[in-house]
């Protein structure tokens, strides 16, 4: 192999996994030791986040002598709440909690990095551009999570194709270069005469110059065919960026452009989008979404040959989680033993996934109505309460 990255089939046999539990197979193998057991996955802490990572965890466990419950795709949760539950006998599943806990974690963070960054931007559109920040054996799931959790399209062109939709970008600064300094309007031009009219033309506007002389320059060179600018300044010459961004919008309007929006891009993050999301046409979020830091979920067995049998810190029990429809709030959902009653006029969030090893046919892993449960969720959750 040229890259450094596990093929799917040594995931799919568990070399994936952390030694210690192949000694824990070992030993439990040897003695004759493998119950039958109940294992949760959890968060303890943070705030509310988006569930992706399921399809992955279910081409895992296929195939297992298991059953998993969990939450849909797209699903906003909180701490404390199962999310995923395993029943099954222990060795069916016990090399798998590497990888299981590596789909779930890492793409739950960046879904809900999206998921953040969207609810604040508002009908601001939001471009995921951090593909760029990971490995690009990375790229088609990162983009994934990025859309999944609300993000408005991807740069990432085998990231676009893996989820079925266009990659959208605007030019990058070596286009510029190429042409060479002081031949920035030829660059532009040339943009707008080869590349498909069905592109938006926007041009980036500070790389030799400052962003108000250059977006000046590009609305005078493109007249009606420009969409926008693109202002992707660098920290080190950033400054007040709205103050920027204002005067840039100042000149461009009293000299009638006032139809071209200002897309900015550039170490973008929840801050910023607050800050800028009522001067700006668009934001380039990169490296706070694809780098996003995961959601700590934990596996842990819960239940032992029936009985609760939770080590320190944890939950004993097999339990199911309760959601009143439209309320989604912290301390508004309700965890009970799923032995005991379900509390009326709310719905069961742990669904069948897998049933005796095969993929219930019911549980959807469609990327379309992940998003859509993710948007109409953002509608109610406060921002801040994550």
């Amino acid at each position: 192999m040229k890259f450094s990255i596990v093929p799917d089939e040594e995931i799919l046999e568990g070399k994936t996994t952390d030694i210690y539990f192949l000694r824990a197979e070992e030993v439990l193998m040897r003695k004759g030791v493998n119950p039958e057991v109940v294992a949760e996955v959890v968060t303890t802490g943070g705030g509310w986040a988006v569930l992706t990572g399921l399809e992955d965890v279910a081409h895992l466990l296929a195939g297992k002598d298991v059953d998993v419950y969990a939450m849909p795709e797209g699903t906003i949760f909180f701490p404390d709440e199962p999310v995923l539950r395993i029943e099954g006998r222990y060795l069916e599943f016990a090399r798998y909690e590497t990888p299981l806990l590596g789909f779930l974690c890492h793409e739950s963070g960046i879904a809900t990095k999206a998921a953040r960054i969207k609810k604040l931007a508002g009908e601001v559109p939001v471009i995921s551009f951090g593909t760029r920040r990971q490995h690009p054996a990375l790229a088609a799931m990162i983009e994934r999570c990025a859309y999944l959790g609300g993000m408005d399209g991807v740069s990432c062109v085998a990231g676009a194709e893996r989820i079925g939709i266009e990659a959208t970008g605007t030019m990058p600064h070596s286009l510029i270069i190429c042409f060479g300094e002081e031949k920035q309007k030829e660059a532009w031009k040339a943009f707008d005469e080869v590349v498909a009219e069905e592109v938006p033309r926007i041009c980036l506007c500070d790389t030799y110059y400052d962003e108000k002389k250059e977006s000046i320059m590009a609305a005078e060179a493109l007249g009606e065919s420009l969409r926008a600018v693109r202002l992707d300044t660098p920290t080190s010459r950033k400054g007040d960026f709205r103050r920027i961004i204002e005067e840039v919008r100042w000149e461009l309007d009293i000299r009638g452009y006032k139809n071209v929006g200002i897309f900015v891009s550039g170490g973008i993050d929840e801050e910023e989008v607050v800050e800028l999301r009522d001067v700006v046409a668009g934001f380039g979020v990169g490296t706070s979404v694809a780098n996003a830091k995961c959601i700590d979920f934990a596996l842990d067995i819960i239940e032992r040959e029936g009985e609760p049998c939770a080590k320190r810190g944890k939950r004993g029990g097999k339990k199911q989680v309760y959601r009143r429809n439209g309320v989604i709030e912290a301390g508004k959902d309700e965890i009970r033993l799923v032995k005991e009653a379900a509390p009326k006029d709310m719905e069961p969030l742990l669904k069948p996934m897998i049933l005796k090893g095969e993929i219930v046919k019911d549980f959807s892993f469609s990327l379309e109505e992940a998003r859509r449960k993710v948007l109409e969720q953002l509608k109610v959750v406060e921002v801040n309460k994550a």
